[in-house]
């Protein structure tokens, strides 16, 4: 018979997994073309298909160990996925998610908000170019990829496996794994956690911008690190769904200023 941890495995891993998947609806001969090539270089001829079949690989493998580092530590520390433990158990998974739908929503305005404030400050740093081209980028995540791996994956990720892990590292090493663990390793595990959700978007910068400024570093890293703070705190405070929640509605603000023309 399949244990309540192995069911909530799987769970979370099926909604991790439908995130990674959702790569595959990038088109990505387009995303070839707007990635700067050095001169000279010549695209390599390789099926767009295979491409990204490839590239789905790495995710899932990092993904599975964060899932399972989750469900491994979280209840150790008092950190918890409401809904999904909920339907691991059978339960009433309305009634688990109830409490975290308002938090999630003023979460996700706010933290949209908080992007395009950062946004609007740095545009008069960043080379026009760069402006453009981010945009171009965008525009080019369709909004199931957005919501999918943006909103989910990156909290399994993030939230459930890195800010778990790093809670549980602090209790076991200052109270030896005894008593409830210090509000301080939760606000330091958000901060950490925040901090590397901002730095991990850097590869994606590094490769349309090969020489970045310092003002296009400091707004990817400030941007994202800006909503990981309040995705911490949600799942902290309220479940991991709640950040989810927040992370997709981010998401749509952030769609909604670009379509205004008050974001990239």
């Amino acid at each position: 018979m399949m244990t309540k941890k192995k069911r909530l495995f799987l769970i979370l891993w099926s909604a991790g997994f439908v995130g990674i998947l959702s790569f595959l609806l990038i088109d990505l001969t387009r995303l070839i073309e707007i990635v700067p090539l050095p001169p000279g270089t010549e695209v390599p001829q390789i099926d767009p298909t295979l491409l990204m079949a490839i590239g789905l690989i790495q995710p899932t493998v990092i993904m599975s160990v964060m899932v399972l580092i989750g469900v491994w530590l979280a209840a150790k520390v008092g950190l918890s996925a409401p809904v999904a433990e909920s339907i691991a158990s059978k339960g009433n998974w309305f009634a688990a998610l109830k409490p975290q739908i308002v938090p999630g929503i003023i979460g996700g305005m706010v933290g949209g908000v908080a992007i395009v404030l950062i946004a609007a400050a740095s545009k008069p740093f960043l080379p026009a170019e760069a402006v453009a081209l981010i945009g171009e980028f965008t525009k080019l995540l369709p909004l199931p990829t957005r919501f999918l791996y943006g909103g989910i994956t990156e909290e399994l990720l993030l939230r459930w496996g890195l800010m778990t892990l790093l809670v549980w590292a602090a209790w076991r090493l200052f109270q030896k794994g005894q008593g409830s663990p210090k509000g301080w390793y939760f606000v330091a595990a958000i901060l950490v956690s925040s901090l590397v959700f901002g730095i991990v978007h850097l590869p994606v910068a590094f490769m349309l911008f090969p020489e970045p400024t310092l003002a296009l570093i400091f707004f990817v890293i400030a941007a994202n690190s800006a909503f990981g703070l309040i995705a911490g705190w949600l799942y902290w405070k309220k479940g991991l769904e709640s950040a989810m929640i927040a992370h997709i509605l981010t998401h749509i603000v952030l769609f909604t200023a670009s379509s205004l023309g008050t974001y990239f």
